[in-house]
């Protein structure tokens, strides 16, 4: 490993305590449904009920939560068509990409390693 735990807070005081920002961002993108919804965003733009079916089991609320909340992060993109139905569709911002780009390994980690790992 390139960076260790006590590096990072050698560098950056406060870096995860109980006030910092970090928090709050690590709880909206490694929360269970925010893990699944820009996963399901990596494949590209996606409607509403294309992400629904996507990440089998979240609610509409969660899922109108989630979006709100990383949206509001600046890691995906809402964009809202005047057209009758109305029509919106999101998708992963350039910040969102990049964070993708980091957490993918770590997902695809867990593919190869979660079967055996809940059967201990």
């Amino acid at each position: 490993m390139s960076v260790s735990f006590e590096r990072m807070r050698q560098e950056s005081p406060g870096i995860f305590s109980e006030a910092c920002p970090s928090r709050v961002v690590l709880d909206h993108v490694m929360s269970k449904w925010g893990v699944l919804v820009l996963l399901a965003l990596t494949d590209g733009t996606r409607r509403w009920g294309e992400l629904r079916r996507s990440v089998d089991g979240i609610s509409e609320k969660m899922l109108a939560t989630t979006l709100r909340t990383l949206a509001a992060d600046g890691i995906v993109a809402r964009t809202s068509y005047p057209e009758v139905p109305p029509r919106v569709e999101y998708s992963l911002t350039p910040r969102g990409v990049e964070l993708m780009e980091r957490m993918t390994p770590l997902m695809t980690w867990i593919q190869a390693n979660a079967d055996e790992l809940v059967a201990r």
